[in-house]
């Protein structure tokens, strides 16, 4: 392109549209992105006509009840969002950064097993310091992840260690070990243990879960003859029955606390369950970010 062309083009370019270009990306609806933005749906219609006629590429695609992007769209998402940052970082160097005024909205992906014990600390907390804010928890798509946290569609994501790539950063957010529930109190070695009956509880319909996995590397096959998708309804079949149960001991304390059972010590050594807050490199600087991440780590200190 013409370097005389190309200037003229970005000159005629509003900005304001890239920001509703990173919205609707993150929100894929239009009717949720104009809530975000405070603007009609047709406003953000017409702003995206715009956008898509000065840069000659389509931008989304009607998907169900909402949009999906393009594939130009997501390449030219990271590279908008990280303009975005640079310019909010810019303006908030300038006025100071105040949660109350320049949050907004924050999302964040965790597995839906983590939500009950993490996710009401994480709205307390955010919210007494930035009432107005509105939070969305999102089902963690590991495969999505990093061009997720790119493009500004989630801000943060818990999960267990995971390998990930240089954009992707990390920081630990709590260490917990696992026990053992039962219906009656009872001492457990290794042997009463496989020879009893289990329920597990995954979110996939298939695959092992952390504990089998951890097992089968120490030589250990247990008999699992329920999964359930829920910690609440596997916690009301043990107490129905003999059934034993493997979980973190935080969530265990929280259900212990309502419905009984016992908690009972491992008979094996089992590695301690490892949780991790992940953000993408572009956000590191950001004012926003920092923030969202240092009240997130908050909690566990």
């Amino acid at each position: 392109m013409n370097p005389v062309h190309a200037s003229a083009g970005l000159a005629r370019l509003d900005l304001n549209l890239f920001r509703v270009f990173d919205v609707v990306l993150r929100e894929r609806n239009l009717t949720r992105a104009a809530e975000v933005l405070f603007l009609s749906q047709s406003a953000v219609s017409h702003a995206l006509a715009r956008l898509r006629e000065q840069l000659g590429e389509p931008l989304f695609v009607r998907e169900g009840r909402g949009v999906a992007p393009t594939a130009f769209a997501e390449r030219l998402a990271p590279e908008i969002r990280a303009a975005l940052a640079l310019f909010e970082q810019a303006v908030h160097h300038s006025r100071g950064f105040d949660p109350r005024r320049d949050v907004g909205h924050f999302t964040v992906a965790m597995n839906d097993l983590l939500e009950p014990s993490i996710l009401p600390l994480l709205v307390a907390r955010l919210r007494e310091h930035a009432p107005e804010i509105r939070v969305s928890s999102v089902r963690l798509d590991r495969a999505k992840l990093e061009r997720d946290l790119a493009s500004g569609r989630l801000d943060l994501s818990i999960d267990v260690e995971q390998q990930t790539g240089a954009d992707l950063k990390r920081a630990p957010l709590l260490k917990d070990s696992f026990c053992v529930v039962s219906r009656r109190r009872r001492k457990l070695d290794v042997a009463k243990y496989m020879a009893a009956q289990h329920v597990t509880v995954s979110s996939r319909r298939t695959g092992l879960a952390v504990e089998d996995l951890v097992l089968s590397r120490l030589g250990y096959q247990r008999d699992v003859v329920v999964r359930c998708q829920h910690y609440e309804a596997a916690f009301q079949l043990v107490a129905d029955s003999d059934l034993l149960l493997t979980m973190p001991r935080r969530r265990a304390m929280d259900l212990h606390a309502q419905r009984g059972n016992h908690l009972l010590p491992m008979p094996l050594s089992f590695p301690p369950l490892e949780l991790h807050v992940y953000w993408h490199r572009q956000a590191d600087g950001d004012p926003r970010s920092r923030w969202l991440r240092s009240e997130l780590l908050s909690l566990t200190e």
